[in-house]
């Protein structure tokens, strides 16, 4: 697992302008539910994190919007390659792999190949009593990962919020999707704030998840040092 590298380049991007990025930031935070857990797969004992959100759309939608190629890059990265069973895939400045099971609308599951390093994402839609569709990722990396032990699992797990905070504004269509515009407001008070709450409950489910406490406080505020200086104010001309 690589800390950071969820999102990549084109997240870090500039935009002069982000008075039309509008959120909620309390709301979104609260929306995602976190939770991370250990399993014994082929490759060995992974730690397993698990974050999904509920989405105001049907399955078919949701779905379409995370397989076909034009939406994938509408809300998250631009994608190449062929997007089916056995096929190979690349995001733009980012992790690559190759879809290992593609059960439409129900999910789908690929390895997530960054650098040298490998991991596993397992994405299942379902319907909650309320008619909306729930969206599940599980990212599965192998335990005993440095970086993990650096950064916790807000390292990658803040960059998948960003990610879900990028589906939610362009299922709920108030965001055309743009990513210099959503690093603008990254910048912003209101996005400071927002990767310091992920991070914040990244840790909580560190520690519910049985991690030292010390150890998890410290890594959480590694982590989100590391993410609010990546994201540093713009300054303005006078």
């Amino acid at each position: 697992m690589h800390a950071f590298d969820v999102l990549g380049d084109p997240i870090r991007r500039r935009a002069e302008h982000q008075e039309n990025f509008v959120i909620d930031v309390t709301q979104q935070v609260n929306a995602v539910r976190r939770q991370l857990g250990t399993r014994v797969v082929e490759a060995g004992e992974v730690h397993v994190m698990t974050i999904s959100q509920a989405y105001d759309a049907t399955i078919e939608d949701v779905w379409d919007a995370c397989t076909d190629p034009e939406r994938i890059t509408r809300w998250f990265l631009p994608v190449s390659g062929e997007l089916r069973l056995g096929g190979r895939y690349q995001l733009e400045g980012n992790a690559g792999g190759t879809i290992e099971r593609c059960d439409p609308p129900k999910g789908f599951a690929a390895t997530w190949e960054y650098g040298e390093g490998i991991s596993w994402i397992e994405v299942s839609l379902s319907t909650d009593p309320d008619g909306r569709t729930r969206f599940q990722l599980e990212h599965l990396a192998t335990v005993g990962d440095d970086q993990w032990d650096e950064f916790g699992p807000g390292a990658v797990g803040i960059g998948w919020d960003m990610g879900f905070m990028g589906l939610y504004l362009y299922m709920c269509s108030t965001h055309p999707g743009d990513p210099q515009e959503a690093n603008a407001w990254l910048a912003s008070d209101d996005g400071q704030r927002f990767l310091t709450l992920c991070s914040e409950q990244w840790y909580e489910a560190n520690v519910a998840a049985g991690a030292d406490q010390a150890k998890a406080r410290s890594a959480a505020d590694r982590v989100t040092v590391a993410y609010t200086t990546a994201f540093p104010e713009e300054e303005t001309s006078g």
